[in-house]
């Protein structure tokens, strides 16, 4: 077996779980494309395509109150953004002669656990070992949204409702294990939810749509705790690996 076949067969060993994980909490994510009033196939191409659940969460909330294209595109950007610091981190761990090719397909698929495995491969990543990862939580996530969608059109509309709740529970298993680590998190978590009651019935914010307003809010009190509590450079690389 040469070390490509070696490497691939490596990465879809450790994405294995990923996307078992994937499949499930996709699940529930294809009750709100549902509710958003995506079909199944379209749901399941824009996981395809957007493999991040903050970033669908975001999109289908949207869509659903009736936001704007650009809306959307920006939400999708913002909610999405720290991939952007993950990809920058990932690269240095490529050999300096990998071609931009390699470098574009990596950056199509990361993912906070497909980047936690990588990063922790010693010594240089061989791009074949994420493909091979990629290649089983790409489909579990994708596949999960689309049957989501479909049980949601089976379903009674009471018992999708009900189901619905499940996207609170997602949205709880995001926020809760950080804030429970970090106070500076729980305050702005707990700042977010006032900000945005407030928002709502605010004069000068409550002709905005729903979908500026969560992009504005997002934006400032992200930009406001990157300047009062700004994360160490040892924090930060602690946490990668």
């Amino acid at each position: 077996m040469n070390r490509s076949t070696s490497c691939y067969r490596a990465g879809v060993r450790d994405g294995m779980p990923i996307g078992l994980g994937y499949f499930a909490v996709a699940f529930t994510l294809g009750i709100a494309a549902k509710n958003a009033g995506f079909s199944p196939f379209q749901a399941m191409m824009e996981s395809l395509l957007n493999n991040a659940s903050a970033g669908e969460y975001a999109v289908f909330s949207l869509v659903a109150a009736g936001a704007s294209y650009w809306e959307v595109a920006v939400m999708t950007l913002v909610a999405n953004a720290r991939y952007l610091l993950m990809s920058c981190s990932l690269s240095q761990k490529l050999a300096p002669d990998t071609s931009l090719g390699h470098r574009m397909l990596l950056a199509f698929d990361v993912t906070d656990e497909i980047f936690g495995i990588s990063i922790a491969v010693p010594g240089r990543l061989d791009p074949r070992y994420t493909y091979g990862a990629m290649s089983v939580a790409i489909p579990g996530w994708a596949l999960g949204t689309f049957l989501g969608v479909v049980v949601g059109n089976a379903l009674p509309p009471r018992l999708v409702s009900a189901l619905s709740v499940g996207l609170y529970g997602m949205f709880l298993a995001i926020i809760v294990p950080p804030a429970k680590k970090d106070r500076v998190v729980l305050g702005l978590v707990a700042v977010s939810f006032i900000f945005s009651f407030a928002a709502e019935r605010l004069p000068l914010l409550a002709g905005i749509s729903a979908g500026t307003r969560t992009i504005i809010l997002t934006v400032v009190i992200a930009l406001a705790a990157a300047v009062l509590f700004p994360v160490r450079d040892e924090e930060e690389g602690g946490e990668a690996l």
